[in-house]
């Protein structure tokens, strides 16, 4: 049975600033973490900063609503999952080395254990990475 030892949940809409609210969650999630003697090993925190930044980005720009960020520490893994209006899977770009992006996807898929995209009753979608605890 895989126990959740920490949990947050935060709701972003598409406005300046959502990007900074999600790294805050995610440095709360953390620090609660370690308050609770759980402390996150290296790399997993930047890691987790990281994709919370990209999978919200990405998410707030591709949609047309607002999206949910939640955050699960397990024993030997951090879930993520980003939950968005839209029913379309992320589209893979080819990476552009003059700067214009699609790095993205590709850097979720290498920074992570798993991703798996599942359908949601509204009609949206919820992104799911797992980031594994060395």
């Amino acid at each position: 049975m895989d126990i959740a030892l920490t949990r947050h949940h935060v709701t972003l809409t598409p406005e300046p600033g959502a990007n900074a609210v999600a790294r805050d969650t995610a440095h709360r999630f953390l620090a609660d973490a370690k308050e609770h003697g759980r402390a996150v090993p290296d790399p997993a925190p930047d890691t987790l900063l990281l994709l919370v930044t990209e999978l919200v980005t990405n998410a707030l720009r591709h949609t047309d609503g607002p999206c949910t960020l939640s955050l699960t520490l397990h024993p030997d893994a951090i879930d993520i999952d980003v939950t968005d209006t839209s029913p379309h899977p992320p589209t893979p770009r080819r990476p552009d080395h003059a700067g214009r992006g699609g790095w993205g996807w590709t850097l979720v898929h290498r920074l992570t254990e798993s991703v798996v995209i599942r359908p949601t009753p509204e009609g949206g979608k919820t992104i799911h990475a797992r980031i594994p605890l060395e």
